[in-house]
């Protein structure tokens, strides 16, 4: 799954996380950074990506508009960007799982 991680999560995690989703960017390297959630979410959808995310907000656009794209909603708050890493490592077969089910449009990941 390609990611494109939301202006709330570090643009490091693109390259730190390539073994595990290549080709994943961050808004801010898109130069989507200031767009609204709309503008996020159209890129997204027309460019294949999934949505990473610290926030509800693309959570709720997702049970409003369906999918694609889908959300990822890391329910982990604030940390670094190695602990978002982890947590990110830790998950990647929720995450392929989630990937491969045509029926859902976004994922919570707690800790």
């Amino acid at each position: 799954m390609r990611l494109l991680f939301d202006h709330n999560l570090s643009r490091k995690l693109v390259r730190r996380l390539s073994d595990l989703f290549p080709d994943s960017t961050q808004t801010g390297l898109i130069g989507l950074a200031a767009s609204p959630d709309a503008t996020v979410w159209e890129h997204a959808r027309k460019n294949g990506f999934g949505i990473v995310t610290l926030d509800a907000d693309f959570a709720d656009l997702s049970l409003l508009r369906g999918h694609p794209p889908k959300v990822i909603w890391l329910r982990c708050g604030a940390r670094t960007v190695a602990e978002v890493e982890e947590f990110l490592r830790r998950n990647h077969r929720q995450i392929e799982l989630f990937a491969a089910d045509p029926t859902a449009s976004y994922l919570e990941v707690w800790p």
